[in-house]
């Protein structure tokens, strides 16, 4: 055997993807950009993304599914958990032979507004926030916002609240100090120079008309919002109300091989599920996509995937197809935790670790653990099931690389493996490799998009 051939037979010599993948594939891969562009432009928050993907999956033939309806093989169903996360599934064969799980999450961080968050100060009205996940404040200042989400009223009517997307809306702002006078600021850490309570949106500045005394901006603001949506100040307390970006998804780079936008962590994972559920036929096993909410504040709650909304589903359709334990179907599932991993950045190489880091261009990562330090808040996947997955990926030409989200002691985070893992279900982590994670405009890989896609659809296919 030569040297060359004894290298590539022995040695792990990954490539760039793009000096590896077909023509059809990177076709492929520009085509399901720009779904997916289109996606993430609708999603800007959870509720959003759960209405775009029933959109997406009725025009498919997906159906909801209410506990005791009958299913056959084939039958497509959802259920939504209370509009901020939702779970698919596509019925394949006995459920005591366990089922093929992808598992992503749909919030992404954000600012979210006070429950009393309307005030006026030296005659501007300003939204009091507070900020959902894990952020750096200072990249939350001076940018365009949009102001999403819903209001829930005393007669149980909710309005949804849609505003600054449009060409023709205004957005929202939250100022920072101007250099000329930041001298004071300039001498404080980047965690201290913007704080979160100054993480404080410009919303109005004309005083209302035809009224005496105070808050007179803060009024015409209210009578703004009052007569567009019908509220009070008062509703403001029973609203979900989020700052986004107000800014859509642009190719990046000028070979177009990257995309820019909000919210790639984790609605590309996301959609790639989706995406992968709404394609896949007659599954083998039957197939389960769970989108859901809460996982930037540690997926708790009734909509996070600690919460027993899915184990109330998967019950419901154990008991009607094949009355099947469900810890039973459980022990025989896999679970691919589809969310992002940090992409190597070369201008901020010390907290990584160049030989385990994932690189943009190289395919979907796999991380065996996440957590942090000594694998803190990890599911550690067995080798056997890492090995199971390889297989898998490379018999359907899926571009893949292992990885880690950095240096041993750099810092860490977590997915929802561990709940999965938790349920007695066989879980690995999965997902796109990610540049400026939880900033406003994060950049991911069109190729590490689709080969994700790829790879939860050969999941659900073959596992």
């Amino acid at each position: 055997m030569s040297d060359n051939n004894l290298k590539r037979s022995l040695l792990n010599t990954k490539k760039n993807g793009h000096l590896l993948a077909s023509p059809v594939d990177i076709s492929a891969a520009d085509n399901f950009n720009e779904q997916y562009k289109r996606f993430i432009n609708i999603a800007k928050t959870e509720r959003d993304a759960v209405r775009e993907a029933v959109r997406l999956a009725e025009a498919e033939g997906f159906r909801p599914f209410s506990r005791g309806d009958k299913l056959s093989r084939g039958d497509k169903i959802y259920r939504i958990n209370r509009g901020k996360s939702i779970v698919f599934a596509v019925i394949g064969g006995d459920l005591s032979q366990g089922a093929n799980i992808a598992a992503a999450h749909i919030d992404s961080p954000r600012i979210d507004l006070k429950p009393n968050p309307l005030y006026e100060d030296k005659e501007l009205a300003y939204f009091k926030t507070h900020y959902y996940g894990g952020i750096k404040k200072y990249h939350w200042v001076n940018i365009p916002l949009e102001l999403r989400g819903a209001v829930a009223l005393k007669d149980g009517s909710v309005i949804d609240i849609s505003l600054g997307g449009a060409e023709n809306e205004p957005v929202l702002v939250i100022t920072d100090l101007l250099i000329h006078l930041s001298q004071e600021q300039m001498k404080k850490t980047l965690a201290e120079g913007i704080t979160g309570e100054g993480l404080n949106a410009l919303v109005g500045s004309i005083p209302f008309k035809g009224d005496d005394g105070g808050d007179l901006v803060k009024l015409s603001v209210m009578s703004i919002l009052n007569e567009k949506y019908g509220i009070e100040e008062a509703d403001l307390c029973s609203a979900e109300l989020s700052l986004v970006p107000a800014m859509d998804a642009r190719d990046v780079g000028l070979d177009r091989s990257l995309v820019g936008s909000y919210g790639h962590d984790d609605r590309v994972c996301s959609f790639d599920a989706l995406r992968a559920i709404i394609d896949v036929e007659a599954p083998e096993k039957t197939a389960v996509c769970i989108l859901a909410d809460k996982e930037e504040i540690g997926s708790e709650g009734v909509s996070g995937m600690q919460s027993g909304f899915f184990d109330t589903f998967m019950e419901d359709i154990c008991e009607v197809y094949g009355n099947v334990p469900l810890r039973v179907c459980y022990e025989s599932s896999f679970c691919l935790s589809g969310d992002v991993t940090a992409a190597f950045d070369p201008n901020f190489a010390q907290p990584y670790e160049a030989l385990n880091s994932a690189k943009l261009n190289y395919g979907v990562g796999i991380c065996k653990y996440t957590g942090s330090r000594g694998k803190s808040g990890a599911s550690d996947a067995s080798a056997e099931l890492v090995a199971k997955v390889r297989r898998i990926f490379d018999e359907a030409g899926v571009l893949w690389q292992i990885c880690e989200l950095g240096a041993v002691d750099a810092g860490g985070g977590g997915t929802v493996a561990m709940y999965m893992a938790n349920r007695n279900i066989d879980t690995l982590d999965a997902g796109v490799p990610v540049l400026s994670m939880h900033s406003p405009y994060e950049i991911v890989s069109k190729l590490d998009n689709f080969m994700t896609y790829k790879g939860i659809l050969a999941i659900f296919k073959n596992a």
